[in-house]
């Protein structure tokens, strides 16, 4: 952490007032991308069907601009790769998780604990990580590239939860 305090020319405890932990770094200010997630499925319209609209979400939520890539691949080479990082990853993965499945329940008339939301949470996680892994290992391929090929492979199953 005095490292990390040194390089950012700010104080250790200053760097604690920021974040909770040292793991907490490479995730940012996540609860207000979460915040941003929630906006982009709460403006989305309800005739539009659910495959479609976690797919458009999925993609506008991991948009930036392309000056950034060099950085976010950076940032979330470290969150993917560094085993001490998984556990606390698994935290903020619950609340990104918690987003998708209040989307999914208020769809279909259900709850956020539901069987069938929590396994399209859990679902949509999925796709975000290996499109994320595919993005790290090959840079030929852009992220919203990776996105809609790892949504597509499930998109199907979703499909036939609106029939």
């Amino acid at each position: 952490m005095d490292d990390i305090a040194r390089a950012a020319g700010i104080a250790r405890r200053t760097l604690f007032r920021y974040y909770a932990s040292k793991n907490a770094i490479p995730w940012g200010d996540f609860s207000t991308h979460l915040a941003q997630l929630q906006g982009l499925l709460d403006n989305i319209d309800s005739r539009i069907q659910l495959r479609d609209a976690l797919r458009a979400a999925l993609l506008a939520f991991n948009t930036f601009d392309e000056s950034e890539t060099i950085r976010h691949r950076k940032r979330m080479r470290v969150i993917l790769q560094t085993p001490e990082l998984q556990a606390y990853s698994m935290t903020m993965y619950a609340g990104w998780r918690e987003v998708i499945a209040k989307f999914v329940a208020r769809r279909s008339g259900g709850k956020t604990t539901d069987f069938m939301p929590q396994t399209v949470a859990w679902t949509m996680l999925g796709v975000a990580l290996s499109a994320y892994e595919h993005w790290l290992r090959d840079e030929s391929v852009s992220l919203t590239e990776a996105l809609g090929a790892a949504f597509d492979v499930v998109g199907a199953g979703l499909d036939r939860l609106n029939q």
